[in-house]
């Protein structure tokens, strides 16, 4: 049986966070139809789909949203969005309640979805772009490194299928890139 918690304080914080962002204010009018759950096609392997994570948002009851895997099983395909009745933009809330989950440090500190983001982050941050082979080394060697000898036989028919890159290249306009990031982000809710 599931323990539910609710913080009403902070509960109600991060519900107008989510409601300040571009027609978040929408999550008000979810009719809880479920139609932006039948068309996620990541719903399968969420523990909670996108219509529970509005009514537990709505309801206060954080340990649905953050200790879930959910909003890190996001596509961002946008169809949740799309097909909402009520255009609610899941795709948003779902970046917005990972952003706040992860300033407030709601989520499980062992979540590996987070670190998988926080690698796959850092690693376009050093380069422009996701360097597949340095992103995975540091995730497992962080995570589980004896999974890794697991990916050897993977990585060898990658590499000579010419789909593995084991020196990355820095993009062009790196330094530009780094800088629409800081005013992206200088820009957002959160900082």
């Amino acid at each position: 049986m599931e323990v539910t918690t609710v913080n009403e304080d902070l509960g109600r914080a991060l519900l107008e966070r989510v409601m300040s962002i571009p027609n978040g204010h929408k999550i008000k009018a979810c009719q809880q139809c479920g139609a932006c759950s039948a068309s996620c096609p990541s719903s399968y392997a969420m523990e909670y789909s996108p219509r529970e994570i509005i009514a537990a948002l709505r309801a206060g009851v954080l340990n649905r949203v953050f200790e879930s895997s959910t909003v890190w099983l996001c596509a961002s395909c946008y169809l949740c969005t799309v097909r909402c009745p009520a255009g609610i933009p899941f795709t948003d809330v779902m970046y917005e309640l990972k952003a706040m989950g992860i300033e407030k440090g709601l989520y499980k500190k062992d979540q590996h979805n987070i670190k998988m983001a926080r690698t796959f982050t850092r690693t376009v941050e050093k380069y422009g772009r996701n360097a597949e082979v340095e992103m995975i080394l540091k995730y497992y060697l962080t995570t589980n490194p004896l999974k890794l000898l697991g990916q050897t036989s993977l990585a060898l028919k990658l590499l000579m299928k010419g789909r593995l890159d084991l020196f990355p290249h820095r993009i062009k306009g790196l330094a530009e890139l780094k800088k629409m990031v800081a005013a992206v982000e200088g820009g957002s809710n959160g900082s």
